[in-house]
């Protein structure tokens, strides 16, 4: 099985909405995705990404296929400290765990490592979800601490109690 990334295109959305499930609406997107508004976030990211700045969006696919994404957002979300650079995906579920999410995140870290975006890789898995925890630590992530977060994510309302882990990812000869 061969897991790689690339980014995301609009032609990819019916892929990206076929591999979403309740779980992924549960803990990722917070309301089923359509081909059309998906295609428009993807276009929002192209636009973010030639401008520079924001949140940059990948398709995971193995062996040719689409079955997923995983995105990078070097701008400080909750629960970040300065060269934080938070990870979120999402894998079909024909392919949950067989180590596509943990090959996906890895790749992710390597990229962002390789390009000089951050320093340290966060994921922030919701408490109640402990597949997106495992994930995190197979990657190599550590458990930085638990926190309240300030809004709502993904579909509950008012704050939820959030894991999070991080990655080092300066060079082993400055670390």
């Amino acid at each position: 099985m061969h897991v790689s990334i690339q980014p995301l295109r609009v032609e990819d959305a019916p892929a990206i909405v076929d591999a979403e499930d309740d779980e992924t609406v549960r803990w990722l997107s917070g309301q089923p995705s359509t081909t059309e508004g998906t295609a428009a976030y993807v276009a929002r990211l192209a636009d973010d990404a030639a401008s520079g700045k924001g949140k940059r969006a990948f398709g995971i696919w193995v062996d040719g296929q689409c079955v997923g994404t995983v995105d990078y957002d070097p701008d400080g979300v909750d629960g970040c400290e300065s060269g934080d650079v938070n990870i979120a995906y999402g894998v079909a579920p024909w392919v949950r765990g067989r180590g596509v999410a943990v090959r996906a995140v890895e790749l992710m870290c390597e990229m962002i490592r390789d390009q000089g975006i951050g320093t340290r890789a966060i994921i922030r898995a919701d408490e109640r979800n402990p597949a997106s925890a495992r994930v995190a630590e197979k990657a190599g992530f550590v458990h930085l601490r638990n926190m309240l977060t300030e809004a709502a994510e993904a579909g509950h309302r008012g704050p939820v109690t959030m894991r999070v882990f991080g990655r080092d990812l300066r060079p082993r000869d400055s670390a």
